[in-house]
């Protein structure tokens, strides 16, 4: 995937390309210091009125890394979207 630096990936969006939800921008990645390879990227999701939890993306599950957006196969790592109001 080439390479690129940390601060190049906060300013990409991050997009679950299995239903098209935008999860976010990357907070923070994980690496393997053994290694120093990548192992997974953080992105941050509220949750409730205060709280804030975090979606761990493996960095086997990065499919793209484009220009603007990182497209992921986010499939366990995330919560199910959340249902919208009732349309009339």
């Amino acid at each position: 995937m080439g390479s690129c630096s940390g601060e190049t990936f906060r300013d990409k969006e991050v997009v679950n390309s299995c239903d098209g939800r935008r999860l976010g921008f990357v907070t923070d990645i994980e690496f393997d210091v053994c290694d120093g390879r990548i192992t997974a990227i953080v992105i941050p999701v509220k949750s409730g009125f205060f709280g804030c939890e975090n979606i761990v993306v493996p960095w086997a599950k990065i499919q793209k890394i484009g220009e603007d957006i990182i497209l992921v196969d986010a499939e366990g790592c995330c919560p199910p979207p959340k249902p919208r109001g009732k349309r009339k």
